[in-house]
């Protein structure tokens, strides 16, 4: 269905952020930003028709987004970020009220022109309407902050929806914005050159003891796919403790695995951390 692909750009999957330990060498605790936040949630059910037996979906989003009252110009930047990574870069333009009722009015317009379309084929072939054609749809998308000091701004965006079939699906995206430009921190604003092929070793170890394996190959016994795979993909969120990455199923591993969470303490990685860089001051 053309509108799925609506639902996986704007997609967010239902997760337990993951947790660790690790003291920052420093004495002082990260100074609080200046930014505070905001929310807004909607809630909509459809049925092609307004009829129970043809197909209908359900759409609930939880947004919080930030506020910057003393910086208006700072405020749009992070709001546009915020609405780029929970709805799509389509949206990032409108205010996080209208990107959200723009997104909820398109979501419902490409469902009921998939539905009705639907309906037509079933009619025109005379086919049977059972539950496995008339199928029940559901988008739920919510985000979360997890770090919010030493201008550094982290946050999850959570999707779980359903769009028929024999299970729903789940994704994560993770972000890190640097508060001072507006911007999205990624692994080449953190990392040294050539950080690669350490960093992807260390996750790799760090699954393995997730698991209580013995050694990498024993991954592939399990449900994940070749472990030579398993590299970074830009998809983590940082905190005072370390920073922690996301890969969403299939990525790495089967479905039944689900998505794998990776959380890795700063003394881990400082030997391939930029030491001037946006993690300085809660990495060292």
């Amino acid at each position: 269905m053309k509108y799925l692909s609506l639902l996986l750009k704007g997609a967010v999957a239902c997760c337990v952020i993951a947790s660790f330990t690790c003291c920052n060498s420093g004495s002082k605790p990260p100074a609080k930003n200046n930014v505070s936040f905001d929310s807004l949630s909607v809630d909509k059910s459809y049925h092609i028709d307004n009829i129970e037996a043809n197909p209908g979906c359900s759409l609930q989003i939880k947004f919080v987004y930030p506020v910057v009252l003393e910086n208006k110009e700072m405020q749009t930047a992070l709001q546009q970020q915020f609405i780029a990574s929970f709805f799509d870069d389509a949206y990032s333009q409108l205010s996080p009220q209208d990107a959200a009722a723009q997104y909820a009015d398109d979501y419902l317009r490409n469902f009921e022109k998939e539905g009705k379309e639907l309906i037509a084929e079933i009619e025109n072939h005379d086919m049977h309407q059972d539950e496995e054609v008339f199928y029940e749809s559901s988008l739920s998308v919510s985000n979360d902050i997890v770090y919010n000091r030493s201008g550094l701004l982290s946050f999850v965006v959570n999707t779980s929806y359903y769009a028929g079939g024999a299970h729903g699906g789940h994704n994560v995206t993770n972000r890190v914005l640097d508060i001072k430009t507006g911007q999205r921190i990624q692994e080449k604003d953190i990392f040294v050159d050539k950080y690669r092929d350490e960093l992807a070793r260390i996750l790799v170890d760090e699954i393995v003891k997730m698991y209580n394996l013995k050694e990498a190959a024993d991954l592939e016994t399990i449900g994940f796919f070749d472990v030579n795979e398993i590299v970074p993909n830009g998809n983590f969120y940082v905190n005072e403790t370390g920073i922690a990455y996301t890969f969403n199923e299939y990525e790495v591993a089967a479905y039944a695995v689900g998505a794998v969470f990776v959380p890795i303490p700063y003394e881990k990685i400082r030997h391939i951390l930029f030491r001037e860089g946006p993690l300085a001051n809660i990495a060292f």
